[in-house]
């Protein structure tokens, strides 16, 4: 069922007055909420007082909304996210992107935590997605089309902003490392995928793997928000050499990585600032 003009509405009041009209809307994966602790005259909402907003229950998802400025550009930054595997539906999960667009934000940055199935990437490294494929087996679109969110049938030929994977590339160089682009496929978990899936996901094209991203970057297409992911490294999916991994290794391997994509943002962001 797609997402409610209404409840759209109806949240977007409930936040207009408690901060910032935000520019960017951020939402932070697992193990990557701590570039919350850098947000100037931060405003905390917790997910439960936002009408219609779900509840996060993923490990290492704080489950707040926070309010202010990174890099001097007026932001909202969701400390984790909903996924399929915690009984949402896309219309649940998608929800905060059409918020964000009744709030007048311009762009959607979206991290995450993956496995990486291509041979050259290692555990740790931060990709920039380029593409994607959706495993889902459903679209946040599904349903009713209210014109006043978007298009019936929005165009995907460039799900994620080009220009700002450009800037990226060069800003991770000047920052001592690199981003190399990456085709995200995206399945509903919660189990991770045996050594036939990560063979057949690579054959089919995809470099990594992961549980989210996919319906908020086509809800974001739909709403006309420039949308940008990066992802985290967390486990690397070899199938003939695949060792047994948990949440808990992974939750540590982003946090490790953290501060690296933390300062990348804050560089894209303070190139925002500059821009505008």
């Amino acid at each position: 069922m797609s997402v409610a003009f209404e409840s759209v509405s109806e949240a977007a009041a409930f936040l207009r007055d408690r901060g910032p009209a935000p520019r960017v809307w951020i939402i932070l994966g697992t193990g990557l909420g701590a570039l919350a602790d850098k947000i100037a005259g931060a405003v905390t909402v917790p997910y439960g007082d936002i009408p219609h907003f779900p509840r996060s229950t993923a490990p290492g998802h704080a489950g707040d909304l926070l309010l202010g400025e990174l890099a001097g550009v007026p932001v909202a930054v969701m400390q984790g996210r909903f996924h399929v595997y915690e009984g949402y539906s896309f219309s649940d999960i998608v929800l905060p992107v059409y918020v964000a667009k009744a709030l007048g934000a311009e762009r959607l940055f979206v991290t995450s935590a993956v496995g990486g199935m291509n041979p050259d990437l290692e555990k740790g490294d931060i990709v920039c997605i380029d593409d994607h494929i959706n495993l889902t087996g459903d679209s946040p679109l599904t349903g009713p089309n209210d014109e006043r969110l978007g298009p019936r049938f929005p165009d995907m030929s460039e799900p994620y902003d080009r220009a700002l994977i450009e800037t990226a590339m060069v800003e991770a160089r000047k920052l001592g490392f690199s981003v190399p682009r990456a085709v995200l496929a995206a399945v509903p978990g919660p189990q991770l995928e045996t050594r036939a899936e990560y063979r057949w996901l690579r054959q089919i094209g995809a470099d990594v793997v992961g549980m989210s991203t996919i319906p908020e970057a086509i809800a974001a297409v739909h709403a006309g928000l420039l949308a940008s992911a990066f992802s985290v490294v967390t486990d690397v999916c070899d199938p003939d050499a695949l060792q047994p991994v948990n949440v808990e290794e992974i939750i540590a391997v982003a946090n490790e990585s953290a501060p690296r994509l933390e300062s990348l943002l804050l560089a894209l962001l303070s190139g925002l600032g500059d821009a505008s």
